[in-house]
């Protein structure tokens, strides 16, 4: 077999890795910006693919190309690899179970008897729905929601539903151009939880991520010394943006990542497009929370999978 000349060799492994290596600057640093927003969105992939640049570099005998793939693999599988792995602490385990369901309906586009039938057999508690639209409220009503989740709080494109009495409720228009319900949940035995249908405008070209960035900065920040929140909904980000990272960081955990299930595909390619599965619908608690699990589901009609988590609220005197 014919070696490639030392030069050569040499230049293919720098090739080779320094995708890997900007990808992982980029991520860590929290340097997105333009088309990279949307790119990000693949990082999961891409880190899978990272460690075979430093088993190139090693096999070719470049050691300093492959110390420096190693150290971008390293980075990327850094920020991924967690997702998959059960927190030690995921909360309390013992308490009242909130059972909390986000689905984005498409415009009205879901079947509204496939999520009904969800809601039954998966015991919902609180219902945070985008893209709603009136007509699917009506149908909704049809189909009896009303009998499982009698509470709820519409707008014109968001709405959240409650088995529970809400409080405190309302819709707040996003700067982008999608509304966010809102209430807090008294659940007897539990602390009241305040719980918001989250949908950010979508960063779908570069023009609009002005509003993408502004959208995701005005969510509801956690309040670790006050009321319990949860912020269930389409962010239309994943765990890989720095927007997402930044609210994270006021006190929420993402519950899926916190359970192992922090890489489940919940939009793509359920459109026909074919764009491998991406993670930008989440539930996001209240580090006081307990998650037991974290499930997604297909809905007929939709581009998204709805997201189920299994949450335990604190006592009322927490």
């Amino acid at each position: 077999m014919r070696v490639l000349p030392t030069r050569r060799t040499a230049t293919a492994c720098w090739l080779l890795l320094a995708p890997g290596v900007a990808w992982a600057v980029v991520r860590v640093a929290g340097l997105e910006r333009g088309p990279l927003v949307q790119l990000l969105a693949f990082t999961p992939y891409v880190a899978a693919w990272s460690v075979l640049p430093p088993v190139v570099a090693l096999f070719a005998r470049r050691w300093r190309a492959a110390a420096v793939a190693g150290a971008a693999a390293v980075a990327l599988l850094g920020c991924v690899v967690p997702r998959v792995h059960t927190d030690p602490d995921p909360g309390p385990r013992t308490g009242s179970p909130l059972r909390v369901l986000t689905a984005n309906l498409l415009g009205g586009g879901v079947a509204a008897g496939a999520l009904v039938d969800l809601v039954r057999r998966e015991r919902v508690d609180a219902l945070a729905l985008q893209e709603f639209t009136p007509e699917m409220g009506a149908e909704l009503r049809g189909r009896g929601l009303a009998r499982d989740l009698p509470f709820a709080v519409t707008g014109k494109d968001s709405a959240l539903y409650s088995r529970h009495p809400l409080r405190d409720t309302g819709v707040r228009e996003n700067p982008g151009p999608f509304q966010q319900a809102y209430g807090t949940v008294e659940r007897p035995g539990a602390a009241p939880v305040y719980v918001e249908s989250v949908h950010p405008m979508s960063p779908y070209a570069v023009s609009v991520l002005s509003d993408w960035r502004a959208d995701l900065a005005a969510q509801t920040p956690a309040d670790p010394g006050g009321q319990v929140r949860v912020l269930a909904g389409d962010f239309n980000a994943t765990l890989d943006h720095a927007p997402l990272r930044r609210l994270l960081r006021t006190g929420y955990r993402d519950a899926a990542a916190t359970v192992g299930a922090g890489l489940a595909g919940t939009w793509g390619p359920y459109d026909g497009d074919p764009i491998p599965p991406v993670t930008i619908d989440h539930v996001l608690v209240d580090r006081r929370v307990g998650v037991r699990a974290v499930r997604v589901y297909p809905l007929p009609g939709g581009d998204h999978r709805a997201v189920l988590a299994e949450l335990v609220l604190p006592g009322p005197q927490s």
